[in-house]
């Protein structure tokens, strides 16, 4: 079964200002490199359909959900160009469609490959998500694409174990809360620490479903895979998920200059097989994996294409 791409031209007219690191440019490099690398032609190019505010609602409060609707329309209407959120995630005119499609990208995905059609996808969407808390935007993030997901995977599908593997140099916050004591879900991660947003470090009881690991800047790739073989991998076999969801950020890579990890696109192609054997032993190959993080455009395209290529099967 092949591997889908799934994007959407409205995930690039999201903007927050030509000064900001999570720029519309991050999508062209990631399709720039995937032609480059000559994994497009073997990849089905889909696009989903805006996620509906039930959908949206299974993990963000209405509250928070209506104020990004009104301040976007209120930006329509009087003519602003952005509205901020909070000091690095800010609304334009086009947040709202753009904020919808990204997670209905992942809901689209998750349908196609839980139903068959696809062994697994990679979802190029933006505003990423794993910041977005139930009851607030934050991070660069507005509504948690990967929690949404999984929860429309649990709820609609009836699944009944998945995993959540976070691979971004910055706690998963939203995400953890988001999942915190559902015993349906596993969360696997690791986060430079100390670093924004300042949380995951200290165990949480509510949080017993989630393995976040703590590294120190500067840790390369004998670190992250001695805990993925460590941590991530024994506690990955022992939930055996019926699925897994990848909240996929690339600004771990040395080059990135948001981050002050030293990974490289080796690290992101061996962590990705590490999950491609578990998701076939028990969930049937099934793989959604979502952008999140990655800010040095070179870098981030050629992390893209390492991790969708492994998904593809391409890499031997």
């Amino acid at each position: 079964m092949p591997t889908a791409i799934y994007t959407h031209p409205a995930c690039e007219r999201h903007e927050m200002g030509a000064w900001h690191p999570e720029s519309p440019a991050r999508l062209d490099a990631i399709s720039t490199q995937l032609i480059r690398a000559q994994l497009d032609p073997f990849l089905q190019h889909r696009e989903g359909n805006a996620a509906s505010i039930e959908q949206i609602a299974r993990v963000h409060s209405l509250d928070s959900i209506a104020l990004v609707q009104q301040k976007v329309a209120q930006l329509q209407r009087d003519g602003g160009d952005y509205y901020p959120l909070d000091a690095d995630t800010m609304l334009n005119p086009h947040s709202w469609d753009a904020a919808l499609q990204a997670a209905g990208a992942a809901i689209a995905a998750t349908d196609a490959v839980i139903a068959g059609e696809l062994e697994n996808a990679f979802c190029a969407v933006r505003p990423p998500g794993h910041h977005a808390r139930p009851s607030e935007a934050m991070g660069f993030c507005i509504f948690n694409n990967i929690a949404v997901a999984v929860q429309h995977a649990l709820e609609v599908h009836g699944l009944k174990r998945v995993a959540i593997v976070d691979f971004d140099v910055h706690h998963g916050n939203g995400t953890e809360e988001a999942i915190a004591g559902d015993d349906r879900v596993l969360m696997v991660s690791f986060f430079q620490h100390p670093f924004y947003p300042y949380s995951g470090a200290r165990p949480c009881v509510e949080a017993s479903n989630c393995i976040n690991i703590p590294v120190p800047a500067m840790s390369g790739g004998d670190v992250v895979r001695q805990l993925v073989n460590e941590s991530w991998l024994p506690a990955l076999h022992g939930f055996e998920p019926e699925m897994i969801f990848i909240s996929a950020g690339f600004d771990a890579h040395k080059e990135d200059d948001l981050g002050g990890m030293r990974l490289v696109e080796a690290d992101y192609a061996w962590m990705t097989k590490q999950l491609m054997v578990v998701a076939k032993k028990y969930a049937k190959g099934r793989i959604v994996s979502c952008l999140e993080g990655g800010y040095n455009l070179s870098a981030l395209g050629r992390s893209v294409a390492a991790h969708i290529k492994v998904l593809a099967e391409l890499d031997e």
